[in-house]
């Protein structure tokens, strides 16, 4: 009878085992935080204003690390409300843009590399896939020789660096002086017949002997000016010889920054300029403010690699190498792989239509429709005993969660080729309002383009080891 009471006993033990973990699969807690409050910007002297390496990192010379801020520091006056609503325009005009290039890309009538329109009357098109404040994400950083210390939004959806400098024919309003190249030794244009001035999609050099870049934005925002070199100041970590554009002529919403660092796969992006020195590899750690007072980073170098993460290939696309293309092959709700959404509604196609592309810059993660909605209908089909609220802006699927502290939500996982990916609970159903209302941050797209946005992006450290062509998702890796 001993025995049997012990197996008895195992059995019920193994049982309460596995439940536990079926449950852990289907399930997870929810922590309700408010909209986060506008976030204090603050920059420690070593970070900002002195050529002095900062004595807590690593003073490897192939290994660089900054801090990042959201676009929210620069805007002042703003309540949590008016930030987040800000941010799901500047969310539209993006993904807009995103797509239009993507769309312009595959076109067999496409007038240029990307199907990218130069502006009337010039003669070079560098021209961008970025929307309205061109990115979500700033640092700051040393631009010449002493170094000028201005913000400078990182996206990886742009390759070109550029930024604003004197004189000025038209310069947008920056929290900084405008650069002036004309007090740094270290600055230098380049020839028409460069190499690098080639490497625009095509150089605007009529009557002149230094190349012309240009930038243009969906929202109808640009800049034009000199293409050049100059040094690069990263917490007293110097870059030299940084391709950039210097730009005299710049209208647009740019939002306080003074240019943007290009983190894209093209042939002018940062990563690009500098893989002999940083391996080719970069990652980036962006924080949940509603739940972490911790800096999001950047780091550039092999240590970008994290040992935890999962990775998932890169995939060419042969229309638009700005990009990051990668593979998604399904999504599980509560468990269950969601039926109805399979690899062949996010495939990229030889012609360039369709795909999925990771973005800083985009906020709330688009998919197109037929996927969107098995995965909207399995949510809600999860959490049928959270009270309904109604839709807010392009969410349509919201809960009215007054009064609670937490609640229990189902799991959702991407699944990436080879890279199974499952996100916190904070990183799809988000706070929208002041109220108690939350809603479920995926939204869907007319278009081809599927995008995973940065809301989903949050708390992981996402790594981009351009040597290998693959992308890698490390969990908790803002420590």
């Amino acid at each position: 009878m001993e025995g049997k009471s012990k197996l008895g006993l195992l059995f019920f033990s193994v049982t309460a085992i596995f439940l536990s973990l079926t449950t852990a699969l289907e399930h997870q807690t929810l922590v309700l935080n408010p909209l986060p409050n506008p976030p204090t910007l603050s920059w420690p002297e070593s970070v900002s204003e002195t050529v002095q390496p900062d004595p807590t990192t690593s003073t490897d010379p192939n290994t660089l690390s900054v801090q990042l801020h959201h676009l929210d520091a620069l805007s002042l006056n703003k309540t949590p409300s008016q930030l987040f609503n800000l941010r799901l325009q500047r969310d539209a005009v993006r993904v807009k843009t995103l797509s239009s290039i993507a769309a312009a890309a595959a076109s067999p009538n496409r007038t240029a590399r990307g199907g990218r329109v130069p502006i009337r009357g010039f003669s070079s098109s560098v021209v961008s896939g970025l929307a309205q404040g061109s990115g979500e994400y700033f640092t700051r950083l040393g631009v010449g020789t002493p170094p000028k210390y201005v913000y400078m939004v990182l996206d990886t959806g742009s390759d070109v660096v550029w930024l604003q400098c004197a004189p000025c024919k038209r310069c947008y309003s920056q929290t900084d002086p405008v650069f002036d190249p004309r007090k740094s030794g270290t600055f230098s244009t380049i020839p028409c017949g460069s190499p690098l001035c080639r490497k625009l999609d095509s150089s605007g050099c009529k009557a002149r002997k230094t190349c012309l870049y240009q930038v243009s934005y969906g929202d109808g925002s640009f800049t034009v000016g000199d293409f050049s070199t100059e040094t690069l100041t990263f917490r007293g970590t110097k870059v030299g010889r940084v391709a950039l554009g210097c730009g005299h002529d710049n209208e647009g919403l740019f939002v306080g920054a003074a240019g943007l660092l290009g983190l894209g796969r093209g042939k002018l992006s940062f990563p690009t300029q500098t893989g002999v020195r940083f391996n080719k590899k970069f990652s980036y750690c962006l924080v949940d403010r509603s739940a972490s007072s911790k800096p999001s980073s950047v780091v550039f170098g092999d240590s970008a690699v994290s040992r935890t993460a999962r990775f998932t290939p890169l995939i060419a696309n042969p229309k638009l190498d700005t990009f990051y293309y990668v593979e998604l092959i399904g999504i599980s709700v509560g468990g269950t792989r969601v039926r109805g959404i399979t690899a062949s509604l996010f495939k990229l196609d030889p012609a360039g239509n369709g795909g999925v592309i990771l973005d800083s810059g985009t906020s709330v993660t688009r998919l197109t429709r037929v996927a969107y909605n098995s995965l909207r209908d399995a949510f809600r089909a999860g959490t049928s005993g959270l009270k309904r609220a109604p839709e807010f802006s392009l969410f349509d699927t919201c809960f009215d969660l007054s009064g609670k502290s937490e609640v229990k939500v189902p799991t959702v996982v991407l699944h990436f080729r080879n890279a199974d990916v499952s996100l916190p609970a904070t990183n799809y159903l988000i706070p929208v309002d002041s109220s108690g209302s939350f809603c479920f941050a995926f939204a869907g797209t007319m278009g081809g383009l599927s995008i995973i946005g940065n809301i989903q992006q949050q708390g992981f450290r996402v790594v981009y080891d351009l040597a290998s062509s693959r992308v890698g998702f490390a969990p908790r890796g803002c420590a």
